[in-house]
């Protein structure tokens, strides 16, 4: 049966296991010298309509930890949202590879940055005393669902450039809010002033592809080296490569992202008309955040559901997600198994 826990718990899609078996024919070249590998960047650069480099890695923790790494220098600050998954779900991954950066979570309504709140929270700059500012991170899609309208993503990026600090989009769900806007690629980053993206696959139908993208290439810097010092430098990167290939072919990443994001809300409009239940965030993208009452908690575990060991303690409403290869049908049983 479909599992709503998360979309990592779903395959790759078909067209991305098609590509790794092409690419697992013959030798080519190792360590990202392979054909595939070096047509990423021209890829990329394509689609985000700007020159960019782009470091493929193989989680999506490893690309939010190595992008901030580049960013940030062992004493700076990286300045979150306090439900950000940096914050909150990457084990001190960001703080470890930047050799001891702080996070400053800030709090915002829905999972969001807000321009004020982030300008309150920038200080210490020249202070030898305090960690200095450096960057600014957030999720687009948020860990809430919400999505980051272009203005919002504008407004932070005029505070971060006014303290001189960078701007990194953890982008897990990038495509997810990208169809969600309707917004292009360039639109919905350095247009809007980031100038880093952890660009995400896995969770949208690659077996584990991600990317970091920089769309100002001058920030690199040392991340070849911290890349290949992390383990994220594969030997055989051209399966890496021919996943994020197949998965940039043919407008298949947005038609995922479409397809999980429309599922979300016939889940949400689903679950909404049921009594005693109430959204806790607007579902704007693929995932829904729900109060459920106990006794339709207790209907979906007896129907064979997981619901995540946070919801059940109370610790957040129950979050489901919806991916790649969510049905009508999938959605339609789970909603009379809650009823």
């Amino acid at each position: 049966m479909t599992q709503f826990l998360s979309d990592n718990v779903t395959s790759a899609c078909p067209e991305v296991m098609a590509a790794i078996m092409a690419a697992n024919t013959g030798d080519a070249l190792s360590y990202g010298d392979d054909d595939g590998s070096r047509r990423l960047n021209s890829r990329f650069s394509e689609i985000f309509e700007k020159d960019v480099l782009v470091f493929p890695v193989v989680s999506g923790t490893a690309s939010n930890a190595l992008a901030l790494a580049s960013l940030t220098p062992t004493y700076g600050k990286v300045f979150c949202h306090q439900l950000s998954h940096i914050n909150t779900d990457e084990c001190g991954a960001p703080e470890f590879f930047t050799a001891g950066a702080k996070l400053i979570p800030i709090d915002g309504a829905l999972g969001k940055l807000q321009p004020d709140n982030l300008e309150k929270a920038i200080r210490g700059a020249g202070n030898v005393h305090s960690a200095q500012p450096a960057c600014v991170s957030f999720a687009q899609s948020c860990e809430t669902g919400t999505v980051y309208q272009l203005d919002e993503i504008s407004g932070l990026a005029q505070v971060a450039r006014r303290h001189g600090l960078s701007l990194h989009m953890d982008g897990a769900r990038f495509a997810n809010g990208l169809v969600a806007l309707g917004a292009t690629p360039a639109e919905m980053t350095w247009k809007a002033g980031v100038d880093v993206l952890s660009f995400g696959g896995t969770k949208n139908g690659c077996l584990a592809a991600e990317a970091i993208v920089f769309l100002r290439p001058e920030l690199a810097g040392t991340l070849p080296f911290l890349r290949k010092r992390s383990g994220h430098l594969l030997s055989k990167m051209r399966f890496i490569a021919a996943q994020l290939e197949a998965y940039l072919s043919d407008d298949l990443w947005l038609r995922n992202a479409r397809q999980a994001n429309a599922m979300a809300a016939r889940l949400s409009q689903g679950l909404a008309a049921i009594d005693g239940v109430r959204l806790a965030f607007p579902t704007q993208s693929n995932e829904v955040f729900v109060e459920l009452p106990r006794t339709a908690i207790d209907r979906l575990k007896q129907a064979g559901y997981d619901i995540g060991d946070q919801e059940l303690d109370g610790l957040a409403p129950p979050r489901f997600v919806t991916a790649w290869n969510t049905r009508e049908d999938d959605v339609d049983r789970f909603l009379a198994a809650a009823s």
